[in-house]
């Protein structure tokens, strides 16, 4: 007797036949898919380059070169590593996205604590708690920030005037606990890893130079979208023009599945909205911009986040926090830091996860939710704090 095989669907192909549905039949109105379009495209051009960028940095060792760096200038003190590794996480997270992180830099960490002969588990834990609580700092670090971005900039707001202080109050959160938590694991000294020079010293000037510019573009505020693009073309031209290999097959550069799941997402949401779903969510939220309001709007960002994922739960919140700074910021904070304790919480956990498997470092999830217990709570109600001073 034969046994019928099960046809599993792509997500991607589910995604593309909920927006095609929604569109043609109605369900999302013309007028609100126009909108929708307006704002999300140049979001998913911003994602699709700067996902060449992350993979081109990765390909002329930028990030194998900042661990290097960081184990010579420690100079064999641990702690001085750990910190360095603090930074390194930091600056990635902020300047190339916490999934950019969450899959480029936990390898190369992991790999950095076994050379320095160091339990690899509590710096993957660090890399992890960083792609998320470091998420705060630009308008590119989390995909949700640049979703917010577009509110704030028609409400005459800059993003960094309004962030930065919820930004470094969850660093430094994470940090304490964590320097806490794990102080006998990043004690003492190791033995320096042995210098190696790069694969092609040029090509790894020209990338630090590339992204050093994206940065600063970020910064002062310049579109997102055309700078990642911009990036991503010259690396993408100086890899092929100085025959290096692509880190990854040319058609796998840009991640045009996970693209397509988002923008069903995008389609699924606003459709939901259009039929009365923001209306429901306002009276969970509440209303307000007190310091227990902003709360208890980053209150229930963070449980939506850690229960279905921080992608949709912003996106079905985002008319809940309405056009108020310090609301539109604390759901920033609710749904960017909050979603720790979940592995399903942020794509960036979710990638992370994967990442450990890949190295041979097992991780259960436990270890993930006892540190999102611990962080998320102390995080959202520090940052939060910050933003309502």
């Amino acid at each position: 007797m034969a046994v019928a095989r099960r046809v599993r669907v792509p997500w991607w192909a589910l995604a593309v036949v909920v927006t095609a549905v929604v569109v043609v039949t109605g369900l999302l109105p013309a007028d609100d898919a126009r909108e929708l379009a307006t704002r999300t495209v140049p979001v998913l051009v911003f994602v699709a380059a700067l996902t060449v960028t992350a993979e081109m940095c990765a390909g002329a060792g930028l990030f194998d070169a900042g661990a290097r760096f960081a184990a010579r200038a420690a100079r064999g003190r641990r702690p001085v590593l750990w910190l360095l590794v603090v930074a390194l996480a930091t600056l990635s997270t902020a300047v190339l996205s916490l999934d950019t992180t969450a899959v480029l830099l936990t390898p190369v960490v992991i790999a950095l604590a076994r050379q320095t002969k160091s339990h690899p588990l509590p710096w993957a834990l660090l890399v992890l708690a960083l792609a998320n609580t470091a998420s705060l700092v630009l308008p590119v670090s989390n995909l949700t920030n640049l979703l917010a971005d577009h509110t704030l900039r028609a409400q005459h707001v800059n993003y960094l005037a309004l962030m930065w202080a919820p930004a470094l109050a969850s660093i430094v959160v994470t940090v304490v606990v964590l320097a806490v938590r794990d102080r006998a694991a990043v004690a003492g000294t190791y033995e320096p890893p042995p210098v190696r020079l790069p694969k092609d010293r040029g090509l790894l000037v020209l990338t630090g130079v590339t992204v050093a510019a994206m940065a600063v573009a970020f910064v002062v505020g310049a579109p997102p979208a055309p700078a990642a693009v911009v990036a991503a073309v010259v690396l993408t031209a100086a890899t092929w023009l100085r025959r290096r290999a692509f880190p990854v097959p040319a058609a796998d550069l840009v991640p045009w599945r996970t693209l397509l799941v988002v923008a069903g997402l995008f389609a699924a949401v606003a459709t939901a909205h259009a039929h009365g779903l923001g209306d429901v969510l306002a009276d969970v939220a509440g209303s307000g911009n007190g310091f227990a309001d902003l709360l208890r709007l980053a209150g229930v960002g963070a449980g939506t986040s850690n229960a279905v994922n921080n992608l949709p739960a912003y996106l079905a919140m985002e008319p809940a926090a309405g056009p108020d700074p310090l609301r539109v910021g604390a759901l920033l904070i609710g749904t960017g830091v909050g979603p720790l304790i979940t592995p399903w919480g942020s794509l960036a956990t979710i990638l992370w996860w994967q990442r450990c498997r890949s190295v041979m470092l097992p991780v259960n999830a436990r270890s993930i939710v006892v540190q999102g217990l611990v962080l998320a709570p102390l995080t959202v109600v520090a940052a939060v704090a910050a933003l309502a001073l």
